[in-house]
């Protein structure tokens, strides 16, 4: 306190000793009185808007608008059948989906299909297994897995497609850690539906009433799965989807959703007279998703992922991400209270990614081709507004 400020306040030099231990008293008080930025923060003094190189710089703020933490309960919604610019480009057909939802969540625009046709990606999804012949052609008998011998990566070798008990899934992964999983396929009706062993798959092309589609059903697939009571519980048919986003303790940690045959934008026209294509795919986004993120479950902790199996073109993307690109750019868009709306990462993806990020968020170990060295999982890019 000056000599002004004595004189101002009139005080006299007798009582300007206990002024001064007034005035340092009310300093210490206030200073411990700071508010803690959210998550601990910098203390007072500290920048607060520091990040690491190649990430967003945040500021704190009081009253955090943001979740935080990590996700608890991921959706993942597979389409057919589409490029990167067909769906992302400024003619898209679907706009619901490339302009509505791309502002709310992040586009990752080197995001990549595995291969070609769809049961390799669906298969990469939740197994992190590579392909081959059979599973390339989309497994039109439903023949059991003949195994020769496994390679680097747990990759198992041989020909078939039903993979035995052996081969770990995503979804065991999650029961054995105490989490909840289940598949929701429109149109399968019958809980856990699959050809018999051996036999001809007659869910390759819709059929009026009927246009589930056992390829793009990954579940099935597994021994592990498919020989547990888990499969007639968990992979079920998508009407009981809304139930169980009513409460977030009936919302799985993984909710698995693949639409018909029509409704994932792969056939044009529908058998039910529908135009199919990005068109129907994009109002089967536009009825279904706002249930999602209006849901107990995502607004808790929630994470939506949306993208594509592979390209219609077949073509394939550049070398230098394990487990490949065959598939080709496809893209993919998160949305989550952990995203911030209307960014774009250009950071390399897969399916093997997806994987991995989410055995990440669960604390499970990454499965075959999802822990290649090297590999991207969602970071800081796709996390980005903590």
């Amino acid at each position: 306190m000056s000599r002004n400020t004595f004189k101002i306040l009139g005080l006299d030099s007798a009582a300007r000793p206990a002024a001064l231990i007034l005035a340092a008293t009310l300093a210490v008080a206030a200073t411990a009185c700071e508010p803690t930025p959210p998550g601990g923060g910098p203390s007072p003094g500290q920048d607060k808007t520091t990040a690491a190189p190649g990430t967003p710089a945040t500021t704190p703020s009081a009253e955090p608008t943001q979740a935080q933490g990590k996700p608890g309960h991921v959706f993942v919604i597979n389409l057919e059948n589409h490029d990167y610019n067909d769906v992302w480009g400024a003619g898209s057909a679907a706009p619901y989906l490339s302009k509505t939802l791309r502002a709310e969540g992040v586009l990752l625009s080197r995001y990549y299909g595995i291969d070609h046709n769809s049961l390799p990606d669906y298969l990469a999804q939740i197994s992190g297994q590579g392909s081959n012949a059979m599973t390339r052609a989309d497994c039109p008998v439903y023949a059991g897995f003949k195994q020769t011998g496994t390679s680097e990566l747990s990759q198992v070798q041989g020909t078939g497609c039903v993979y035995p008990a052996s081969v770990p899934t995503l979804a065991g992964q999650l029961s054995s850690a105490g989490k909840t999983w289940k598949g929701y396929m429109e149109d399968m009706g019958t809980p856990c539906q699959h050809p018999e062993p051996g036999s001809k798959d007659d869910h390759h092309k819709a059929k009026e009433g009927d246009q589930y589609a056992t390829r793009h059903n990954p579940f099935v697939y597994f021994e592990e799965i498919t020989s547990s009571p888990d499969c007639q519980k968990n992979v079920v048919d998508y009407t009981h989807f809304a139930d169980d986003l009513k409460s977030t303790d009936a919302t799985p940690n993984l909710s698995f959703i693949t639409p018909n045959l029509c409704n994932d934008g792969h056939d044009s026209p529908c058998v039910d007279g529908n135009p199919g294509g990005l068109e129907s795919a994009d109002g089967w986004l536009q009825q279904q998703v706002p249930a999602i993120l209006d849901s107990p479950a995502y607004k808790q902790d929630g994470m939506l992922v949306i993208t594509f199996d592979e390209t219609e073109a077949k073509t394939s993307g550049p070398s230098g991400i394990p487990g490949g690109t065959a598939g080709g750019r496809v893209g993919a868009l998160v949305i989550s209270p952990f995203t911030k709306g209307g960014t774009t990462s250009d950071r390399m993806y897969n399916h093997y990614s997806l994987l991995a990020s989410i055995e990440d968020i669960f604390s499970v170990p990454r499965l075959g081709y999802a822990g290649a060295p090297g590999l991207n999982s969602f970071g800081p890019d796709v996390f980005n507004a903590l």
